[in-house]
C-alpha cells in the first residue's frame, strides 16, 4: 500500500522526522550491475532534498534492468515505508522485493529466494508515493537488501532516490551498557541514607 499523501504527513508519520536517512551506514552501502561503480551512495539523501539532484544516479548496465541494492544501518531500525523515484521514459523499477538482514546476497540468491516482502511499483517522479511494509517483519532490521528485478520497458533501470521511514532502536547499546553497569558497581552509587548521602542510589 502507498502513501499518496493526501492528508496531514506530520500526523501520519510521514514528515522528515521518521526519516532513516541518518542511521544509514553509507559507506558499506553497495549495488549489483550498476553502470558505474559508486554511483548507488548519491541515492540516498535526507527526504526533503529527494527530489534534488545534481546529475548522478544510480543506473543498471545497458539492456540488463536488473538492480540490487544492499543497505546496512549503523543500528537496528524498524522500517515503516519505503519511498523510490525512479527516472523517467520506462526506466523507473516496476517490482521490489526485500531482503532483511542478510548479506552478500547475488542475483542467484534474490531470484531463488523468499523475499520478506514484494512490492509492484508505480512510476514515481515527484516522490508522492511511499510503499508500506509489513511493518511486524520489518523490526530489529541491520541491514535490508532491495531487488528491482525489472523495469517500465527502458534498456536500463535509473534509480534517483531510496528512502526508508520508521525508527532507529537502541537495545544493543543499552543491553551493553547495562551489562557494563553491574560488573563494575560503583560503591558510590550504593549509598544509602545510613551513610550519611543526601539520596538512594536508583539500581537497575
Amino acid at each position: 500500500m502507498a502513501c499518496l499523501h493526501d492528508h496531514s504527513c506530520e500526523d501520519h508519520d510521514c514528515s522528515s522526522d521518521w526519516s532513516l536517512y541518518k542511521h544509514i551506514d553509507l559507506s558499506k552501502v553497495s549495488a549489483l550491475n550498476e553502470a558505474t561503480p559508486g554511483s548507488v551512495k548519491s541515492v540516498f539523501k535526507p527526504w526533503e532534498h529527494r527530489l534534488n539532484s545534481s546529475g548522478e544516479h544510480l543506473e543498471s548496465n545497458e539492456g540488463d534492468p536488473e538492480l540490487l541494492v544492499f543497505i546496512p544501518f549503523t543500528s537496528d531500525v524498524k522500517i515503516k515505508s519505503i519511498s523510490v523515484v525512479g527516472g523517467a521514459d520506462g526506466t523507473s523499477p516496476s517490482k521490489m522485493r526485500a531482503f532483511l538482514n542478510r548479506e552478500g546476497i547475488d542475483f542467484s540468491d534474490a531470484q531463488s529466494m523468499q523475499a520478506v516482502q514484494e512490492w509492484e511499483l508505480a512510476e514515481n517522479s515527484q516522490g508522492v508515493l511511499e510503499y508500506q511494509t509489513r511493518y511486524s517483519k520489518f523490526q530489529s532490521v541491520g541491514n535490508i537488501t532491495l531487488h528491482f528485478p525489472e523495469n517500465f520497458g527502458g534498456d536500463a533501470s535509473q534509480i534517483h532516490y531510496i528512502g526508508f521511514k520508521g525508527e532507529a532502536t537502541q537495545l544493543k547499546r543499552d543491553v551493553v551498557a547495562t551489562i557494563v553497569y553491574e560488573i563494575t558497581p560503583n560503591p558510590s552509587d550504593h549509598k544509602t541514607k545510613a551513610d550519611g548521602g543526601s539520596g538512594l542510589s536508583h539500581v537497575e
